[in-house]
């Protein structure tokens, strides 16, 4: 595919705004996920197994880490990474979710808050997807406290640290090789980052079942029970939750774009599916309230989109900020509830059933309206910024 044809819900055409080397880029990453993930999405979704095989097709169109300078590559734009979230969450969000922790918050935290010789001895391989990466933040008893409450801890032991604890809704981490940890240091009370490598002695993963979204995203119940880490391993830029927070910053935005691309799926599925589906002797798209869904999820999808291009060109610029990432991810994952509602309701019973898509999708977006920061916790973020005043309650409590 040499080409880049518009989609659908693309209704203003920001993809217009990539230039052509992009857009070659771009198209490639759209073939192979219309050839190569498409196919299987839905076995691996039912089954809540990932699709390893598609592992060595992701390392080769290269595209882990476009938005950094490397040594055989120029940084390309930030717009270019965020439309390739997009594509993959059209086809399917479990492997953008898959992609996006890998490629951007763990990727983000080694080359935000590691050192030179971090970066050297880790990214490329990660580049290459030889090493996998998942991102530890989220605990059992911690989601939104995180910041205030992280019960995890690492105390320093000579040239060692030691890690207790457990995280939860680890994504990648039953299979990862690299896992960024973030706990809090026992002697000063601030937040670390740390990698723990696959196999440390002490370090257990295991898979999390039952999950009604993103089932093909293997997300795990670690427990850090005396993991020794070697001082090498510790991101010295990552000395407080400020320095998690630049991290979640950059991700946060990025499922905004996972909306929109969700919302481009089931716009194509509900469309095309109404202008087939016949009822009372005609498609159900000539009924005026049917042509209501569609045009509303359309109007969800290109707000959206608009907000989301808006994001990345700030991003681009170095002038994004907390509170846009999170009316951002707000608004978008807002905006695809109802969306994947209205989808599946032109479907009627028949979007129930995993062959027509819709309602994988439909599951889906409760995970990417929960995760990266729920809708009451943006929204304070936000209402802080506009009016200066902050209405967060409650505190951590006393730690002994």
């Amino acid at each position: 595919m040499n080409t880049l044809e518009p989609l659908p819900a693309d209704f203003y055409g920001y993809a217009d705004l990539l230039d052509d080397t992009d857009r070659k880029i771009l198209a490639r990453v759209r073939e192979f996920a219309e050839q190569q993930i498409a196919p299987v999405a839905d076995d691996h979704w039912a089954r809540a197994e990932f699709p390893y095989e598609l592992i060595p097709g992701f390392a080769e169109l290269d595209i882990v880490g476009l938005d950094r300078d490397w040594p055989d590559r120029p940084a390309h734009s930030r717009l270019l990474t965020s439309f390739i979230r997009m594509e993959l969450s059209r086809v399917d969000p479990s492997m953008a979710t898959f992609f996006a922790v890998h490629a951007g918050l763990v990727l983000s935290s080694i080359d935000l808050c590691g050192s030179d010789e971090q970066k050297e001895r880790w990214l490329p391989t990660m580049r290459r997807m030889e090493k996998i990466g998942a991102f530890a933040l989220s605990e059992p008893h911690g989601g939104s406290d995180v910041a205030g409450g992280l019960e995890t801890t690492a105390r320093r032991e000579g040239d060692e640290w030691v890690i207790d604890g457990a995280k939860r809704w680890i994504g990648n981490g039953t299979f990862a090789d690299l896992v960024v940890v973030w706990a809090r240091d026992a002697a000063d009370d601030q937040v670390k980052g740390f990698v723990v490598e696959k196999g440390m002695p002490g370090f257990t993963a295991r898979k999390m079942e039952g999950k009604l979204a993103l089932r093909t995203v293997q997300n795990a119940d670690l427990t850090f029970d005396g993991v020794r880490v070697p001082e090498a391993n510790r991101l010295p830029g990552a000395r407080t939750f400020a320095d998690t927070n630049r991290v979640l910053r950059v991700s946060r935005g990025g499922v905004a774009w996972g909306a929109v691309g969700a919302m481009a799926a089931v716009y194509e599925l509900a469309r095309d599916y109404a202008a087939t589906r016949i009822q009372f002797g005609s498609p159900i798209a000539s009924y005026q309230l049917v042509q209501d869904h569609l045009v509303s999820i359309l109007g969800n999808a290109t707000a959206s989109l608009g907000m989301a291009v808006r994001v990345a060109q700030l991003q681009d610029a170095g002038t994004f900020r907390n509170e846009q990432a999170a009316l951002a991810k707000r608004q978008a994952t807002l905006m695809l509830r109802d969306s994947v509602a209205r989808a599946r309701e032109v479907f009627g019973g028949n979007g129930i059933l995993l062959e027509n898509k819709v309602g994988r999708f439909f599951n889906d977006a409760e995970a990417l309206y929960s995760y990266e920061g729920t809708k009451e916790m943006n929204t304070l973020v936000v209402g802080r910024a506009a009016t200066g005043i902050g209405a967060f309650v409650g505190h951590a409590p006393q730690r002994r």
